[in-house]
C-alpha cells in the first residue's frame, strides 16, 4: 500500500472578498486532512501542498476552485405545499432532495412569496472567491488505516 500521503494539520481563518470572517479554527483544534482525499477544496489543497510546519500564508481561492460557480439550474421555484412544514416555511430552512443528475443535494429556502418558495441547491459559498489565512501546525505520514478510510483520524480529523 502506498503510504506517501500526508496528514496536514492547520489553523485557518476564512474570509470573503469583503473581509468578513466566514469560519475560523481559532480557539479550537487545528483542522487535519488527508492529502488527495477531497477533504478540502481543490484550490486550497493545491496551495497547501507547498507548505511546511510553521508556514503561514494567505491563500486566495477563486470560486471555480472552491465551491464552484453559481448554477442557475439549482435555483428552483416550487409550490410551498410540496415542502415539509409548508405553513411555517422560513428563509434559511433546508431540505435534502435529488438534483438534476439524481445526486443528493441540500436545498436552502431563499425566498417565500405567496404559495411559492424559491430554493437554492448551490453550496452557500458557490460563486464566492475565498481567502484563507493558514498556519500549518503539523505534517505527518498517513497511517495505512487513514489511507484505507480516505480521511485523517484523531484530533481535528475524524474519530471512529
Amino acid at each position: 500500500m502506498n503510504l506517501s500521503k500526508r496528514v496536514v494539520s492547520f489553523h485557518y481563518t476564512l474570509t470573503n472578498q469583503e473581509g468578513e470572517v466566514i469560519d475560523t479554527s481559532k480557539d479550537s483544534d487545528a483542522f487535519s486532512y488527508l492529502e488527495g482525499s477531497g477533504q478540502i477544496i481543490p484550490g486550497l489543497e493545491r496551495a497547501m501542498v507547498l507548505l511546511s510546519v510553521g508556514d503561514k500564508k494567505k491563500i486566495e481561492v477563486a470560486a471555480k476552485d472552491a465551491y464552484g460557480e453559481q448554477d442557475q439550474e439549482l435555483i428552483l421555484q416550487v409550490p410551498k405545499s410540496k415542502l415539509p412544514n409548508s405553513d411555517s416555511l422560513e428563509i434559511g430552512d433546508q431540505f435534502q432532495a435529488r438534483g438534476p443528475n439524481e445526486e443528493m443535494l441540500m436545498f436552502r429556502v431563499i425566498g417565500v412569496e405567496g404559495e411559492d418558495a424559491t430554493l437554492d441547491g448551490n453550496h452557500p459559498l458557490a460563486g464566492e472567491d475565498l481567502i484563507f489565512d493558514v498556519e500549518v501546525t503539523a505534517v505527518r505520514d498517513a497511517t495505512a488505516e487513514e489511507v484505507a478510510h480516505g480521511h485523517a483520524h484523531g484530533a481535528g480529523g475524524h474519530h471512529h
